[in-house]
Formats: structure tokens, sequence, C-alpha cells
């Protein structure tokens, strides 16, 4: 009886499992300290990057603060200009994304690329194509 118990608490355990180590293997290091993939990903990252910086800039400009989907940075283009708040916000951004890729956690940096384009570069082009 109690090996059948046993047993049952290592089954459960056991389906538990997947999702603990894809988890892992999300913020593990990767092995090798010139990772080809790591350094695509992350020039990705930084062409992502400027890439919303400019769109955000022209559609700023061209529609107004009232435009910018970020509380923060809107409060921060009222304070010190869209200039000034979009060279900071973006080179924190790249700075973290540098942190990261230096701490070769390379799968995070693709993720958060991939964010990017899902939640700034697909709304701004959509913004630009749709609104005159």
């Amino acid at each position: 009886m109690i090996s059948e118990a046993k047993r049952r608490t290592t089954d459960v355990s056991a389906h538990n499992t997947p999702g603990k180590n894809w988890m892992q293997r999300l913020y593990k290091p990767w092995d090798t300290p010139n990772s080809l993939f790591g350094n695509l990903v992350v020039l990705g990252f930084f062409v992502v990057q400027a890439l919303d910086g400019a769109l955000t800039y022209l559609g700023v400009s061209r529609w107004g603060p009232g435009i910018e989907a970020n509380p923060l940075l809107s409060s921060a283009m009222a304070y010190a200009g869209i200039g000034a708040s979009l060279a900071a916000a973006k080179s924190v951004a790249i700075g973290f994304g540098i942190v990261l890729h230096l701490c070769r956690v390379h799968t995070i940096v693709a993720l958060l690329t991939v964010f990017y384009v899902a939640a700034a570069i697909v709304p701004w082009t959509a913004v630009f194509l749709t609104i005159k």
C-alpha cells in the first residue's frame, strides 16, 4: 500500500517536470559564450528597438502624444520631449538587451524581440497604413 502511494506521488511529479524543464530552459544560460544564434538575436533586438523608436517618433510627431499607448513613455514625452524620452527609453531597453545577451539568456532576448514586433511594430504599421 505504501509503495502504491509512492508510485502515485512519483507519477504526479513526473507530470510537473516537463513544464518545469521548459521554464528552466527559458532562462538557462547557453553553454557557448560565442553563439551565432545569440548574436543574431541581439542584433535583431537592436533593429526592432530602433524601428520602434523611429515609428514612435514619427507617429507622435504626426498625431501627438495621445497616440502613444505606453503611459510611462507618454508621460516622459510630456516632461522631457519626444526625442529625449524616446532616446532614454530605447537606451534602457537596449542596455537590458545587452545585459541579457552577456548573461547568455538568448531565448529571452528572442522572445522579447518577437514581443516587440507583435506589440509595437505591427500596431504602428497598422496605424500608419490606416490613419491618413
